[in-house]
């Protein structure tokens, strides 16, 4: 087998599909180069490797990726092991909140003690970071710690966040119940009496409150989605309702709004996600994040 062929192979399957896989290989190369060398691969072999519309790999192209992914998953570090600098190198993905709230002075401190240390930061949505580890895109990730993890990583938590019901600062009421009324039509059931600002479905903040919501039999639908919990604070300050969030330890309440807290409500699980044995540089990072971790708690 052409070892150049494997190669586009691997890039066409990790980024699930030529078009991906043209734009973000670390080459020049046009799209028709390499849907041509991928099928002198197929015909070499005997056999389709992959469905193009939608993308799916057929169980010999799975095969296949599985066969060749230890190789050329690791050419990128390649450098940088033989010149003896990779296990000083950390490559970290993590959300927004978190590299922009506390990893920079769990970095400073790493940077105090170890000068010659190398980052490769990467902010990621919550939903790429189980796949950035196991890509061997990063060494650990930073997130939101819940539900069923990825196979083959493992988790530390290192931090518990409160969950709050965000309202505007001039607001005099003193609990978040105090926005619950009794629902006329159903028996034993409350019904949020101010709008709503949420996240979307698929986040999991907004299901941990919706969870909770259905637990108590309360009826409280998102009137305004947005994305970020931010834009939800902002709208709250603008009179807008009142929004799902967290309190983050150690930052303060941005102006204009107040916390609400829910002490009834599981927290937020902020955790470091890796896989494998980790190398010395992430034991240390892991090390200091918990200190940091503990301080705030």
């Amino acid at each position: 087998m052409n070892i150049h062929h494997l190669e586009l192979f691997y890039f066409v399957a990790k980024f699930e599909g030529i078009t991906a896989a043209v734009r973000k290989m670390p080459y020049g190369i046009q799209q028709p180069a390499v849907s041509g060398q991928i099928l002198q691969l197929e015909e070499k072999l005997g056999v389709k490797l992959f469905n193009r519309r939608p993308f799916a790999l057929t169980p010999a192209g799975e095969e296949l990726y599985d066969s060749i992914y230890p190789f050329f998953s690791r050419l990128g570090d390649l450098e940088e092991k033989i010149r003896g600098e990779e296990g000083r190198h950390l490559r970290l993905a993590a959300t927004g909140s978190a590299l922009r709230n506390h990893l920079p002075d769990v970095l400073e401190s790493l940077k105090k003690e170890d000068p010659q240390i190398k980052f490769s930061l990467r902010e990621v949505p919550p939903s790429d970071l189980h796949s950035q580890v196991i890509s061997q895109q990063a060494d650990v990730a930073i997130g939101v710690v819940g539900g069923k993890i990825s196979e083959g990583l493992k988790s530390e938590v290192l931090l518990k966040i409160p969950c709050v019901l965000w309202v505007p600062a001039r607001s005099r009421v003193e609990s978040w119940e105090d926005f619950l009324v009794e629902d006329p039509y159903a028996k034993r059931g409350l019904i949020g009496k101010s709008p709503l600002i949420g996240l979307p479905p698929d986040e999991v903040l907004q299901q941990l409150f919706q969870r909770e919501f259905d637990r108590m039999k309360i009826s409280w639908p998102v009137s305004m989605e947005v994305n970020s919990t931010d834009v939800v604070r902002d709208f709250v300050r603008r009179g807008f309702g009142v929004g799902v969030g967290i309190s983050i330890p150690g930052v303060r309440s941005p102006k204009g709004v107040k916390p609400l807290p829910i002490g009834s409500f599981p927290p937020l699980v902020i955790g470091a996600m890796y896989q494998g044995r980790p190398k010395g540089v992430v034991l240390d990072f892991l090390r200091i994040a918990k200190k940091h971790s503990k301080g705030l708690a």
